[in-house]
């Protein structure tokens, strides 16, 4: 538990019940309303709360709110993630966690993959599910839809070997620390999500080396790193990898390049005309 900022909780408070009408909360308006937004006494009939409590609250007093009390009234004042976690922070308790790694691409994003046409990208998830990907990505890694979506995962590709095709990942020794931490990173944010655990628990029956990285305990996150492939057509690639957040929900864009006058350039030039076809007998 942390610090309980009252000034600021109150604050929020009062600035988030101005902005909820009535209508909002299906209350009738009533005559000779003379503040903007919902009154105190609506407020805690709507959160199921004491009418002196939130006014308390609302003056900076009275005892730390509770996370059902929290959660209660971000309902009532119809807030937003961004200003429930807010919310949550001031109160010194830890935000709500979401139930399941999101795992649907936002078209936005949808859109700047299908635009970065001259570089290999892909979309992943938390837990580094393949979501998406532009047609030199599937040229470069073989075609992801041709695996089933539970199998279209790097890090299970990297440790139980199930890969596409007949592309080889090389594996970075210096890397697989902060994959099996990306994990226990999402594992933190997302403890109820039954495919994340069942992901982890295969990664640790299957891979003797993810087992014992896992059980050290470390977290991690996905860096910017090179990636290493042999490809069937163009041979051994090394690209830089760089990773793009989309915050909104928690999903990375991955770019795959190569510097100027690298073997590696004209590798991708050629994947990019020919595409899949390299891959057939």
């Amino acid at each position: 538990m942390g610090w309980v900022n009252r000034a600021e909780l109150a604050a929020v408070l009062r600035t988030a019940r101005s902005r909820v009408t009535p209508s909002d909360v299906g209350l009738p308006a009533g005559p000779r309303r003379q503040v903007p937004g919902l009154r105190r006494e609506e407020v805690a009939q709507v959160a199921g709360l004491g009418v002196d409590y939130v006014i308390r609250l609302e003056q900076g007093r009275g005892p730390r709110p509770s996370p059902q009390v929290l959660s209660a009234l971000a309902r009532a004042l119809r807030l937003s993630d961004d200003d429930r976690d807010t919310l949550f922070r001031l109160a010194g308790s830890a935000p709500p966690q979401a139930a399941h790694v999101p795992m649907l691409v936002p078209r936005s994003t949808q859109r700047l993959l299908e635009r970065i046409s001259q570089l290999p990208a892909l979309v992943l998830s938390a837990k580094s599910d393949v979501l998406a990907w532009n047609a030199l990505a599937a040229a470069l890694f073989g075609d992801f839809s041709a695996l089933p979506p539970a199998r279209r995962n790097l890090i299970r590709q990297r440790f139980l070997g199930a890969g596409i095709g007949r592309v080889t990942m090389v594996p970075d020794p210096d890397a697989a620390a902060d994959c099996v931490g990306c994990l226990r990173t999402a594992q933190a944010r997302y403890p109820k999500d039954p495919d994340l655990a069942r992901l982890i628990a295969d990664l640790q029956a299957g891979s003797e080396s993810f087992d014992r990285i896992w059980r050290a305990g470390r977290s991690g996150r996905q860096r910017s790193t090179s990636t290493t492939v042999i490809h069937p057509e163009v041979g051994r690639l090394t690209l830089d990898c760089d990773i793009l957040l989309v915050p909104e929900v928690d999903q990375s864009l991955l770019v795959y390049s190569a510097g100027p006058g690298a073997p590696e350039v004209s590798a991708l030039e050629l994947l990019r005309v020919t595409g899949l076809e390299c891959f057939a007998d």
